[in-house]
């Protein structure tokens, strides 16, 4: 039986720990599969403000990013190649953040750069730990 140590030194079977991962693994999930059909619902805006901040070809950014959110959101979400799914929205997180959120003498600004890195880092977590015995994947 897999066991693991909890903080407080107790030792735990892996049953607790693969619930926790798919707690995470849906919790995460969600967040970029709702942007994601979100965006459906209003292409003009989000390619324009795409195209604000710079970016060459903001369609085809656009149209990635629904992708990437939505395909990548549900494999996680699921375990099906979920540590290649985490990894792509961790990498696309930290590049969101630093595209999209580098004006830190606004508040706001700093609040979204910084949340964006902590979900980058949930994300990490689960590329290395993967995705756990309730998944498509089976860890």
């Amino acid at each position: 039986m897999n066991t693991a140590t909890t903080i407080d030194g107790a030792a735990t079977t892996g049953s607790r720990n693969d619930v926790v991962l798919l707690a995470a693994r849906v919790m995460l999930a969600a967040l970029f599969i709702l942007a994601g059909v979100n965006k459906l619902g209003g292409m003009e805006g989000t390619v324009g403000y795409i195209a604000a901040m710079g970016l060459p070809l903001p369609e085809l950014v656009y149209i990635g990013t629904v992708a990437l959110e939505i395909g990548a959101g549900l494999m996680l979400a699921v375990g099906f190649k979920a540590r290649f799914a985490a990894t792509a929205l961790g990498i696309f997180t930290v590049l969101a953040a630093v595209i999209f959120h580098r004006d830190f003498s606004q508040q706001m600004e700093l609040t979204m750069f910084l949340k964006n890195l902590a979900i980058a880092g949930g994300m990490f977590a689960v590329a290395l730990s993967g995705p756990g015995r309730y998944s498509l994947d089976r860890g």
